[in-house]
């Protein structure tokens, strides 16, 4: 899974550690893979699907349907095309142009953009949005919805283009906006996300399948919810725009619009979308997926394993600190787990971009920690990665790191005020390649402690 394994390793000031770390990693992203976990959750017995503790008698429905889209979409539907077999009658998702597709048949895929949407995203969106309309109440709806579903899946709303939709992302992520943010403002510019692509598929019944990307695993904020109940507004999303200072004139027009009456609102929980109990949504793999099979194979590795949390966010170079302060209080005092250790968390962090340098939040967090660590002999690892393969702007997972990956503090202090982390690190052999994962269960962080003198 990491490609290049060996040149990390060669570089390592402790290769044990650091092999460790690396396979921690790969154990995490293993766990999280999407068919996988479906697979575990969705099974077809005697002619009923069950879906974790619900169960679904496939003689009510002439049809069943995928609709979806997202980093992890391919592997669900490949999962949900074996368990179903004859009885899945069609089904589109849009997908990053990267992710594996092989395999599918009755499952159409659109080769879709991330992380800013693309013409293929707009057709993915349009298709979804004419499938879900075309369903009826003998129609059951498999909707996939995974991370990066907020880019691949993009229906511009009113009178909006897809170029408005991209440079009001852009400008959000360059900012440093919170999902939960960026994820308000995208509700309201698309037709289908916000509970709306449920809204389209009504009265047909809909099951949504997420892999989850975001804190917490909220099903209205993963790929900004299509088939979730929608508690933010017009309003709202127009605050976002004003607290980061960004114009967007096309999108503020259409907020301001739809906050005077003209577009109808998002379906809030209690609309008759889902009051009349025919949308489910289950969470099929998270971050704690990911974070609990790590944590698990330290411990089959014979280290004590702590999870700190799978909800870290803010600032990646400001997260860092506390991390490597764990680490350093382990090594100096057995608190708050006894060395040799692996000190594991995920979540999300972002990232304010300050200059036009290549990086994401897993090479800031990574170059602030190495930082810290430098001109010192602690015996720490770390391994930092985006699960789906892919940091920002970076064409890497994100990275490895000790106490001797930084040699010119200068340097990568200069590299951190240009958001250059991936940049230095590259040229230090200590980003970590694995390609599109096909997965998306957000950020992986393991420290790997060594034994204390």
């Amino acid at each position: 899974m990491i490609r290049n394994r060996d040149d990390l390793l060669a570089g390592a000031r402790d290769r044990d550690l650091a092999a460790l770390a690396l396979d921690c990693v790969e154990a995490g992203i293993r766990a999280a893979d999407p068919e996988r976990a479906t697979r575990e959750c969705v099974q077809v017995e005697d002619g009923h699907l069950s879906v974790a503790d619900d169960t679904y008698d496939l003689a009510e429905y002439d049809r069943v349907a995928v609709l979806g889209g997202g980093k992890a979409a391919a592997g669900v539907a490949r999962a949900l095309e074996a368990t179903l077999g004859d009885r899945l009658s069609a089904g589109v998702v849009g997908v990053p142009a990267d992710v594996d597709t092989s395999g599918l048949g009755r499952v159409e895929t659109v080769r879709a953009g991330h992380p800013t949407p693309t013409e293929g995203s707009v057709e993915a969106g349009e298709r979804l949005l004419e499938a879900a309309s075309a369903a009826d109440d003998r129609t059951l709806v498999l909707a996939v919805i995974t991370g990066g579903g907020s880019a691949c899946l993009a229906a511009p709303a009113g009178d909006l283009a897809l170029a408005d939709l991209r440079d009001v992302t852009d400008a959000l992520l360059a900012a440093g906006a919170s999902i939960e943010e960026t994820n308000a403002v995208r509700k309201h510019v698309s037709a289908l996300k916000g509970g709306r692509l449920a809204r389209a598929a009504t009265p047909a019944t809909v099951v949504g399948l997420l892999v989850s990307d975001v804190v917490g695993d909220g099903p209205g904020v993963i790929a900004s919810g299509p088939t979730a109940s929608d508690p933010t507004t017009y309003a709202g999303a127009l605050g976002v725009l004003d607290r980061y200072d960004i114009g967007a004139p096309a999108v503020r027009a259409h907020l301001e619009a739809g906050e005077r009456g003209s577009h109808p609102e998002t379906p809030a929980a209690g609309s008759e979308v889902f009051d009349e109990h025919h949308v489910e949504n289950h969470v099929l793999a998270g971050n704690r997926t990911a974070l609990d099979a790590a944590r698990d194979h330290a411990a089959a590795a014979g280290y004590d394993p702590l999870v700190l949390s799978s909800r870290v966010r803010g600032e990646a170079r400001e997260a860092a600190l506390t991390g490597v302060a764990i680490a350093e209080e382990a090594l100096a005092t057995g608190d708050p787990v006894e060395p040799p250790a692996v000190i594991l968390s995920g979540g999300e962090t972002t990232v304010t971009v300050r200059g036009d340098g290549t990086g994401g939040p897993n090479g800031e967090y990574a170059l602030r920690a190495a930082l810290e660590l430098s001109g010192t002999d602690v015996p720490v690892a770390l391994a930092c990665v985006d699960t789906d393969g892919r940091d920002g702007s970076a064409d890497a997972a994100g990275a490895l790191v000790d106490s001797g990956t930084v040699e010119a503090p200068s340097v990568a202090r200069d590299a951190l005020a240009r958001s250059d982390s991936h940049g230095y690190l590259a040229e230090r052999g200590a980003v970590v390649r694995t390609g599109a994962t096909g997965t998306n269960v957000n950020d992986l962080r393991v420290f790997v402690v060594g034994s204390r003198e």
